[in-house]
């Protein structure tokens, strides 16, 4: 048994933890700031994800638009700094619809966002509109906010690829994607420039003389080491709950499997400049009649025949020729305990093909002879309401940044920086409550989720 002194220790070192520790250690210049895990860093859940970010997200208020405004207003200068390594684009998301009862709501949403802080709402509606399509590389110098395109003309122009029935789109603007690993690898290597260490191994107890944070001990293939440190914080991923537990603190959350599918796409059905794509309507997978017995008589897959709820969506992936598109749905969203490696439905890649092929027809050209998916995914885990936790625990010394659900690498760093000043002890932004513990003492806030709505996932 070693003992060595920290400042802080950062249990995780997925995108949350490294976003941390990079925000103390550069942005606020803490040293002494250690990162443990039994994992290579970024390697559990953070590696598993779409790579996508936005600031298009629901109320109630306006916490989560801002927390990613300032998220994204922090990408943003990385990537100016960093010569974009992590190639940061900004085309956008695409909602799209056929049901004519769907177009107010785009224009509705649209007001809404507005409203909260994404931006202006521009409605489209004829020929002399001025909309212009996104670029499919860089950031700078693009609309916030959205439009909406409701004249079926217009969108067919700038989105012949749609299924022709498409009566409206709406583009979510300051929206796009990119390289989480590049971004997380940029962060660690900048914290580390700065003193930060990484430690291999688990944290299997934390100590809390007198009701504070004393030392933490990390198990390792070399024997126990403690780590003397005055500060601790759970970004444990969809381990939070359990180290939470460490310190005698049962943490609201859950966790769904979630998973996303790719393939090549050597028929070019989905452009390569285009944005991330998102079907706003209910989806009834097309099936042959054989196909269809065979589902009825399958008590595991009779549901596929079935209308689906809406939200397939999907972009293409890589740069140059790459013929990669990546598609997802979140239609299972049954609380599981994580567990790994993580298991999915062996007919999820072809559920998900066939359900985009709805949005973008050219698709069901592969359904007769169905292309090799490769499946991969994580967790989502996140509180009842979808917001994430970055506050003290009712432990002195004692954080948590967690519970970033299906948006945590665009999430890191706004929740990060909001939880390095938690941490630093500087002024903390208006919208802090949103994210801490004590919300859920507040009998109006409780209220409230019982009606709560729109979680925003997608």
């Amino acid at each position: 048994m070693s003992e060595r002194a920290a400042e802080v220790v950062i249990c995780g070192a997925g995108i949350a933890g490294v976003a941390l520790a990079y925000h103390l250690a550069v942005r606020r210049g803490m040293a002494g700031v250690v990162l443990v895990d039994e994992r290579p860093p970024l390697s559990l859940t953070s590696d598993k994800s779409t790579e996508c970010y936005r600031n298009w997200w629901p109320g109630p208020g306006d916490a989560m638009v801002a927390l990613m405004n300032r998220s994204i207003d922090l990408l943003e200068e990385l990537a100016r700094e960093s010569g974009n390594v992590f190639r940061l684009n900004r085309r956008g998301y695409l909602f799209a619809t056929a049901d004519p009862d769907r177009v107010p709501r785009l224009v509705r949403a649209a007001e809404e966002a507005a409203a909260l802080g994404a931006g202006p709402a521009r409605v489209h509606a004829g020929a002399g509109s001025d909309y212009a399509p996104a670029p499919a590389d860089g950031f700078e110098d693009q609309p916030t906010g959205s439009d909406v395109l409701t004249d079926p003309a217009l969108v067919r122009r700038h989105f012949p690829f749609l299924a022709p029935e498409t009566l409206a789109v709406l583009h979510a603007r300051r929206c796009g994607w990119f390289s989480g690993q590049q971004l997380g690898m940029y962060l660690l290597e900048r914290a580390r420039d700065k003193g930060a260490r990484l430690v291999e191994g688990r944290v299997t107890r934390v100590d809390t003389p007198g009701g504070r944070v004393g030392a933490v001990h990390v198990g390792a293939r070399g024997g126990e080491r403690v780590l003397a440190t005055p500060r601790f914080v759970d970004a444990a991923g969809p381990f939070v709950p359990a180290v939470g537990r460490l310190l005698d603190v049962e943490l609201p959350v859950f966790s769904e499997r979630h998973a996303k599918a790719a393939f090549n796409d050597v028929l070019g059905a989905v452009p390569r400049g285009a944005p991330m794509l998102l079907w706003t309507d209910p989806v009834r997978l097309p099936w042959s009649e054989e196909e269809r017995r065979a589902l009825a008589a399958s008590e595991e897959h009779r549901w596929l025949l079935a209308e689906i709820p809406a939200g397939v969506h999907g972009r293409p992936e890589g740069g140059g020729g790459s013929p990669v598109v990546l598609l997802i749905w979140t239609y299972d969203v049954a609380p599981v305990e994580p567990t790994f490696p993580v298991a999915f439905d062996p007919l999820y890649g072809e559920i998900l093909l066939r359900g985009m092929s709805r949005m973008i027809p050219a698709l069901a050209a592969y359904l007769p002879r169905l292309p090799r998916c490769v499946v991969d995914g994580g967790y989502y885990t996140k509180t009842r309401e979808n917001r994430l936790l970055a506050c003290p625990l009712p432990v002195e010394g004692a954080w948590v940044l967690g519970a970033l659900s299906g948006y945590g690498l665009m999430a890191s760093n706004g929740a990060a920086d909001l939880l390095a000043d938690h941490i630093a002890g500087r002024p903390l932004p208006g919208y802090a409550p949103a994210f801490d513990l004590a919300r859920y003492d507040d009998p109006a806030y409780r209220a409230l989720l019982e009606v709560w709505g729109d979680s925003g996932q997608l």
